[in-house]
């Protein structure tokens, strides 16, 4: 380790005036980790930082990373900077080097592709970043130097993979992940209280009691959503959205929200005309920190609508509902699923399965957004009119209750315009705290639709995923 790396950040820093760390080596660890913070100086920049050798190799972004590929950021390659100094949030007084707001806005592990000397060397490093608000695939790659020119020029770019967005995906976080506080807020050196901060988010009572069996906080509910949230967001953004929130635990009083309150954060706010003409505002979000805002405001369920909002009139997600007459078997139940499965099989449709967390399963058709709603919500309703005409015995289409007795709902209403269904992901805010979780067909035996526990659906996480080729499918109703 060369103790000379440090000279440069030292020479430039009065210790007595900035509470910036002092620069010494460090050992290197097995895990490298990487630090951006947003450093609002003589210009507003993000410092981007990644450990290697018992320092923090360090750029000044100007612009801030982007998730869009297409964006090729400046970055000045500075001075290496101590190891410690990933924790350093607050001022650096006026007159002093770098002297302004630093706020700690990232932090995680990177894995380097291939050598790092080596790519140090010859100006080009790919990495992965793990963090919570930088993830995927990414590289740095040094511009070609004018004559005489002291600063070295490297450009921070976004790699193709699951990550890449259309926008930077960067500019709507605008607090500390580590503290919570946004830049103003540091520079009058408002104190934080060291509670939880979720995705620069501070949740308040997270030791309030949500669910008494088994025992799960608020704190337990928002950590759970900040874990899901890689899995769960791309069926939950840009979909307008119908929440289930109890503030007060399951035991008191819930209340469903489709419209925006005063004072919400981290929701867009969307018009929409109904077929009588009336105009009103509903909302949706666009990443995990409108995920994170919603559960620190009580939110536990979250429905969507069966469109997005970029094709508002064209949906693309068909839902059925497989909703048992009370006391029927689960072995009843599961052969209505299978019923189903093979009716839309010999459509042509691929299906996938999710439990309910209640006490049916959902059976969810992924189709390009092409046909209207009307010819959507007829063809879900024709489906399960074709399945009461089959087995009489068995299935009803009819939504009455008294129609309901020894069979089995197959709930095509949720398909219409307007019409909301529980997100993959979501908890339910019933006894148990169980989970909407995806699953394979190949489980549907095993797995009961109240059997997936917020814990198993973080353990599941962890495994491959069942839908995984989801996304990936071109059907369309014609």
């Amino acid at each position: 380790m060369d103790k000379e790396k440090l000279t440069e950040y030292n020479r430039k820093r009065n210790f007595d005036r900035t509470l910036e760390p002092e620069g010494i080596s460090e050992m290197p660890r097995e895990s490298l980790r990487f630090v951006v913070q947003h450093h609002l100086a003589r210009r507003d920049h993000y410092d981007f930082r990644l450990e290697w050798d018992g320092t923090l190799l360090s750029w000044a972004v100007p612009k801030g990373p982007s998730y869009d590929t297409r964006d090729k950021r400046l970055a000045v390659h500075v001075e290496d900077h101590p190891l410690e100094y990933r924790n350093f949030e607050g001022t650096i007084p006026k007159g002093e080097y770098g002297g302004g707001v630093v706020m700690l806005w990232d932090e995680g592990y990177w894995e380097p592709h291939g050598d790092v000397a080596e790519g140090l060397g010859a100006g080009m490093l790919k990495f992965v970043l793990k963090g919570q608000r930088l993830k995927g695939k990414w590289a740095l790659v040094r511009l070609k130097g004018k004559k005489d020119e002291k600063q070295e020029n490297w450009l921070l770019l976004k790699e193709k993979d699951e990550h890449a967005a259309g926008s930077d995906g960067v500019s709507e976080f605008t607090t500390s992940i580590r503290t919570g506080r946004t830049m103003e807020e540091i520079e009058a050196g408002k104190e934080w209280t060291d509670g939880l901060v979720i995705q620069g988010i501070k949740i308040s009572n997270p030791d309030k009691v949500i669910f008494t069996e088994p025992e799960i906080t608020k704190g337990d509910v928002v950590r759970y959503y900040e874990k899901a949230a890689e899995r769960m967001l791309p069926y939950l953004s840009r979909r307008v959205l119908s929440i289930v929130r109890c503030p007060k635990g399951i035991s008191q009083t819930c209340f469903y929200k489709k419209h925006p309150g005063p004072g919400s954060k981290g929701i867009v706010t969307i018009p929409i005309t109904h077929s009588e003409g009336k105009t009103e505002d509903y909302f949706y979000i666009e990443n995990i920190s409108g995920l994170i805002a919603e559960a620190q405001m009580g939110t536990l369920e979250f429905h969507t609508w069966g469109s997005r909002v970029d094709a508002l009139e064209k949906p693309d997600l068909m839902v059925f509902d497989l909703d048992p007459d009370e006391g029927m078997e689960l072995s009843h139940v599961r052969q209505g699923v299978r019923d189903l499965h093979s009716i839309l099989t010999e459509l042509s449709l691929n299906a996938y399965l999710k439990t309910s967390g209640g006490k049916g399963y959902h059976v969810v058709v992924p189709l390009k957004p092409t046909a209207a709603w009307e010819v959507f919500h007829d063809f879900a309703r024709r489906v399960a009119e074709v399945m009461e005409q089959k087995w009489p015995d068995r299935y009803t289409s009819n939504v009455r209750k008294a129609k309901r007795k020894g069979k089995i709902f197959i709930d095509w209403i949720r398909n219409g315009r307007g019409a909301t269904s529980i997100a993959p992901y979501s908890i339910r805010a019933r006894k148990g705290a169980r989970v909407s979780m995806p699953i394979a067909w190949a489980e549907l035996d095993t797995l009961a639709p109240d059997s997936v526990t917020m814990a198993e659906a973080l353990r599941r996480i962890e495994d491959k995923d069942p839908w995984d080729d989801f996304f990936r499918n071109h059907q369309q109703l014609t």
